[in-house]
Parts: structure tokens; sequence; C-alpha cells
């Protein structure tokens, strides 16, 4: 037993993690390039990426719920119920990004003016946001495909698709940021443009993933025109928990580069460099986590809840471990980070201090990370994690920075402290929610489509 969960979680842990690396990766780029064009665009272009994160949260909530069901059909072994989740998830995801995208194309401006209130700041992020907006389409229909491949166990498949998308950017960010091969000098705007190729080759690979690797499984627009009312009110009731429990940690976590936004430059191109480097050191828990909650769903899906019990008992010692190694990790890459920045001398002081601060935050981020989002919603708890991460950011966390900012005018460095607190005043919500039990359960439905006939 011990055995087969190990060997189980390495086989879906090595693409995700690599996966995750190489967005991390892409992030790194952007931000070591435009470390040679000016802080203003460090700090624009993290700034916009705020909208950007938000939009990516909704699809990671929505593939989340695609997931969670598709995971546990696929233990199931029910590949028509799968192809009607993934056209449920398509409509949904489609249906938000046009009104996501509108907003970035036609008023960059007031969404730039949400995080800042300087000038060239909201110029350069308006004109990075407009290119942005037309990639928005087609990274709503890869999430959600790529979602359901990592669902039945493909993520090597998922894996190699990011791996030929991220490298195209990295090239594309170096030839227009820099002007290579003839190419005009862009900065900010070149990493938009570069984004924006990258996401049309990846979608252009899931069809053929779709066409010739994974015919059962099929990227398939007619999907979305299949109608089952039973999955659709499972996919709602359980999808869209998850996809506000995102969406609203998303807005908030976003509401702390506001504040940082509104205490100067400074502290915008410290997080800026700050938040690459936590991205690596979160690489390994997080992929656990997505694993993890894969293989728990497969296996409440065949009906063995005792084994799900064990495997998620194992999967939560990984994660510690893997918490433990990420915060090293941070620590370790410290000096290295220090050596390379480019920012003004306020800005470095800023920025040594918040990245140990993080040494220590990976590990409650590992933790809520996988209970909330891999064990809990395995077994389709997704209304536990709504409440508790709201609750926790708006009503202590978000208050916290605005005050601390804003009324007592701390320093800089003790605002952003108070806001990396966030994750261990949830803990003993989410570790008595994990013993009590009550996310185990089959999610799943017999004899679908013989009801939607009777229907």
């Amino acid at each position: 037993m011990k055995d087969r969960f190990y060997s189980q979680i390495l086989k879906l842990v090595v693409p995700i993690v690599i996966q995750n690396l190489l967005s991390a990766a892409v992030n790194s780029a952007d931000v070591v390039m435009l470390n040679y064009v000016g802080q203003s665009s460090i700090s624009a272009v993290s700034l916009a990426s705020n909208y950007a994160s938000v939009l990516f949260m909704v699809y990671y909530g929505l593939g989340t719920g695609a997931t969670l069901l598709c995971a546990q059909y696929w233990g199931k072994k029910d590949l028509q119920a799968i192809r009607v989740i993934e056209g449920i998830a398509l409509r949904f995801s489609l249906l938000i990004t046009v009104i996501f995208s509108g907003f970035a194309l036609f008023a960059p401006e007031l969404m730039m003016k949400l995080f800042t209130t300087d000038a060239e700041l909201i110029s350069i992020g308006a004109g990075y946001l407009r290119i942005m907006s037309l990639t928005y389409l087609c990274w709503s229909i890869i999430e959600i495909y790529l979602a359901v491949l990592r669902s039945v166990g493909r993520v090597t498949t998922a894996m190699v698709l990011n791996v030929i998308a991220f490298t195209m950017n990295i090239f594309l960010n170096a030839v227009f940021i820099f002007g290579l091969f003839g190419a005009p000098r862009l900065g900010a705007v070149g990493v938009a443009m570069a984004t924006a190729i990258s996401r049309i080759l990846e979608l252009l690979g899931c069809f053929f993933v779709s066409l010739v690797l994974s015919k059962d499984l099929k990227l398939n627009p007619a999907y979305m025109f299949i109608r089952n009312k039973a999955l659709l009110k499972d996919f709602i009731t359980l999808s869209l928990p998850a996809l506000g429990n995102d969406v609203s940690w998303s807005v908030a976590f976003s509401m702390y580069s506001v504040i940082l936004g509104h205490l100067g430059s400074d502290a915008v191109a410290a997080n800026s460099l700050v938040v690459v480097v936590r991205n690596f050191g979160t690489v390994l828990c997080f992929g656990t986590a997505s694993a993890g909650g894969i293989l728990l769903g497969n296996v409440m899906g065949e009906g063995d809840m005792q084994r799900a019990k064990e495997y998620a008992s194992k999967l939560l010692k990984l994660t510690v471990i893997t918490g433990a190694v990420g915060g090293i990790l941070i620590l370790i890459a410290t000096p290295f980070v220090l050596q390379f920045a480019s920012l003004s001398e306020t800005a470095m002081h800023y920025l040594k201090y918040m990245l140990l601060i993080n040494t220590y935050y990976v590990m409650g981020a590992a933790v809520n990370t996988t209970l909330i989002a891999g064990v809990f919603r395995s077994g389709g708890d997704t209304r536990f994690g709504l409440i508790c991460d709201s609750v926790d950011m708006w009503c202590y966390a978000v208050p916290l920075g605005f005050i601390a900012a804003f009324v007592l005018r701390l320093p800089v460095l003790v605002v952003y402290f108070l806001l990396c607190t966030d994750e261990f005043v949830k803990w003993p919500w989410v570790i008595k929610r994990y013993r009590s039990g009550k996310w185990l359960k089959n999610i799943t439905r017999d004899d679908l489509f013989a009801q939607e006939k009777e229907g």
C-alpha cells in the first residue's frame, strides 16, 4: 500500500512540478529581462499581472470543479460523463473571459488605477493589458482542457504542451523586450506580445493532442452543447464554491498589492521579485497538493474510502516536508537574489526582509493549499474553503493590512509581516476539518444518461 501510494504520487507530481517550474521560469524571465529596462517596467507589469492572476484563479476554480468531478468519474470509468463536464466548464470559462477581456481591452487605465496612482505605471500597465486581453480567450480554453487531461492522469501530455508554450514565451520575451533579430524594442508591451503568441501556439497544440494523441478525450467545442441536468447541477454545486473560493482569495491577495502599491514604488518593486522567488519555493508543495487531489479523487471514485483516508494522511505528511524544503530553498536563494537585483537602496532593504519572511510563510501556504484545494476538494468539499478563506482574507488579513498601512502608518516591513500571518490564522479550523473526515465522499452518480433520457 505504501509503495503504491508513493509510486502513484510520484508519477503525477513530477510532470506537475516541472510544469509549475516552467510557469515560474516565465515569470522570472519577465522580471529578469525587465530589470534591464527599468524599475518602472517591473512595477507596472507586476501590478497589471494581478489582473491576470484573478482571471487565472477563475480558470483554476473552474478547472478544479472539472478535475474533482472528472477524477472521480475516471475512477468509475465513465468517459461520457467526463466529456459533458468538459463542455460545462468550457461554457462557464468562455462566458467569464469575454467580460474580463472587455475590461482589459477597453478600460485598461481604469484597471491600473485600482492598483496605483502613479501615472507612469498606469501608462505602461495599460499598454500591457490591452495586448494581454487578446490572449485570455485562448487561455480560457487551454486551462480547462489541461485540467481534464490532468484529472485522468495524463499529466505528462499537459506538461509537454506547457513546455513548448513556456519555452516559446521566454524566447519571444527576449526578442520583443530587447529588439532581437530586427524586432522593435517594446519593453513591457513586448512581454504581453510574447505571451499572446505563445498562448495561440499552446491552443493549437491542444487541438493537435486532441486529434492525434488523446482521441477519447478531445478538445471538442461540440461538448459545450451536450445537456445533462444532473451533471450541470453537480458542477454548479461543487465548482461555484471552488470558483468563489479562488476568486475571493485571489482578489483579496491582490489587495496586498494595492496596499503595497500605495506605499511606494520601492515596496512594489521589492515585492515583484519576492513573488518570483516564492513561486519557485512553492512549486514542489503545490504540485504535491494538485497530484494528491487527483489521486484521492480517483480512489474515492472507485469507492475505496479507507484507502483514500490513508492516502490523505500520507499526503499531508509529504506536504509538511515539501513546505520545509520550499522555505529552505528561498533562504538559500536570498543572497543570490540580492546580488542580482538592480533596485534602489530602500527597495533592496525591503527585498531582503520580505524574502526572510517568506522562508516560513510557504509552510502555512503549503498545508492550507494541500488540505483545502487538494484533499477537501477531491471529495467535493468546496464550501468549507470558500467560507474559511473569505473570512480569513476579508475579515482579517485585508482589514489588518489597510489599518496597519493607512491608519497606524506602520513601516512597510511591519505591514508586510502582518499580511503574511494570514495562512497561519486559519490553521486550527483547516486541521479540525481534516480530522472530522467530512470531506470523504464519493460524488459520482449512477445511470446518468438513462436518467436524462427519462427526464
